[in-house]
Formats: structure tokens, C-alpha cells, sequence
């Protein structure tokens, strides 16, 4: 619970604040997670999401460490829009990636005045966290949310080609569809949505972003 961003298409406005959020302890989550273990397959796990789980980085530690104890693989989903490299909160960070198997890293645009049109903050400490995560070697799969109108023009699939071209460290990009699922969410909490009038990206254009975006796979593979 809890995130720093205000994402134009976010599906889970109820998660921004932490007021009223639910409390649990450590054992008590990997014990929930361990009972659906049968269904994880072998290279299943638990994927940690949010809201915005660095928030909390003393307890995701913690959590994270006991999932490991237990052989889970684990998944951090997240858009690292705090990260910093300053040496104190490096000093979590590195150690909340020992047990963190893959990073699932959204960037939600490339154009950093646009990213704070479509988000409300920057896309400096995003980046600078996807340009850390290559220099330790994790291993990262970067989604992408299409949103017709915002971030499908060329111009910015060339952009965010080019920063992807410089990871060593991206073992998938997905581009996700943007779509309206979460806005009775937004009525519901009395907020005004922002793209009520932007529709979904074709299969034509997601094909598209795909194709432009997973150059770097295609490189690794020649």
C-alpha cells in the first residue's frame, strides 16, 4: 500500500495512500504464499507488487530474506521511482537484491516531461534504477503500459529503444495494452480520469511496440 506516482491509467487508485491499510506479520504472508505452491510450477514463486513495495524496504528485506529461506523464488514488481544512489539506501537496496531473483521495472515513458504529465513525478530515479539493476547484473523484465496518444509515437518508441539498447540485463519487455478496467475505481473515490476518452491501442500498434522495443533480444540472439 502506498505510491509516490499518480499514473493517469492507474487501475489501483485505492492503493496511492496508506491510511487504513492491513497489517500482517512475515510468517504469516509466506505461510498464505507457501499454500498455493502446488500451483507455482517450477519456475514459480511470489511476485511482491503494490502500490510501490521500495517504500517499505525494511519490511520487503525481511520478507524477502524469510521467501528465500524457504526456496521461493521471488519477483519484485515495481517503478522505483525512489530509488537514489546514496550510500544508505544503497545499503538496503543490495541487500533486499540478494534475495530478489527478477525485477519486474515499469517505465511508463521515456520522455521525462511527458513521463510527469502521465505520472505527476519524473523518470530520472526510474531510469537511473534500470541503468543499476544492468550494472549488478539482476535480472529484469521492463513492462511497458501502451497508451494510444502518449507514448505509441515513434519518437518515443525510438527513445525508449535506445535506453534499452544500453541494459545488458533485460531478459523480456512486455508491452502492456492500456485499458479502462480500473476506472469505476476511480468514480467510486470520486477522482476525475484524465484518458476517459483514450481507447485501447490496436494489435497493430502493440505488435508494433513489441517489434521496436525487443531489439535488444533480437541483437542477443544474432
Amino acid at each position: 500500500q502506498g505510491c509516490p506516482m499518480r499514473c493517469q491509467y492507474c487501475h489501483n487508485p485505492d492503493t496511492w495512500g496508506c491510511p487504513g491499510a492491513e497489517e500482517r506479520e512475515t510468517e504469516d504472508l509466506i505461510g498464505q504464499a507457501l499454500r498455493y505452491k502446488t500451483y507455482w510450477g517450477k519456475k514459480g514463486g511470489i511476485t511482491i507488487s503494490g502500490g510501490e513495495p521500495l517504500l517499505q524496504m525494511d519490511f520487503l528485506i525481511e520478507l524477502c530474506a524469510a521467501a528465500k529461506a524457504k526456496g521461493v523464488h521471488i519477483a519484485l514488481d515495481t517503478s522505483a521511482q525512489n530509488f537514489e544512489r546514496t550510500e544508505a539506501y544503497l545499503e538496503k537496496f543490495n541487500r533486499l537484491m540478494n534475495y530478489v531473483d527478477l525485477v519486474l521495472l515499469d517505465i511508463k515513458h521515456i520522455d521525462e516531461q511527458k513521463h510527469k504529465w502521465l505520472t505527476g513525478v519524473s523518470n530520472k530515479s526510474v531510469l537511473d534504477c534500470a541503468l543499476y539493476l544492468s550494472e549488478i547484473n539482476k535480472p529484469v523484465w521492463i513492462r511497458h503500459v501502451l497508451v494510444p496518444g502518449v507514448n505509441d509515437q515513434d519518437e518515443y518508441l525510438a527513445g525508449m529503444q535506445s535506453f534499452l539498447l544500453k541494459l545488458s540485463n533485460v531478459e523480456r519487455v512486455e508491452v502492456l495494452p492500456y485499458h479502462t478496467l480500473g476506472l469505476f475505481k476511480w468514480e467510486e473515490l470520486g477522482l476525475e480520469y484524465g484518458l476517459k476518452n483514450v481507447q485501447p491501442p490496436t494489435n497493430e500498434s502493440v505488435s508494433k511496440a513489441e517489434n521496436i522495443l525487443n531489439l535488444h533480444l533480437q541483437n542477443q540472439s544474432r
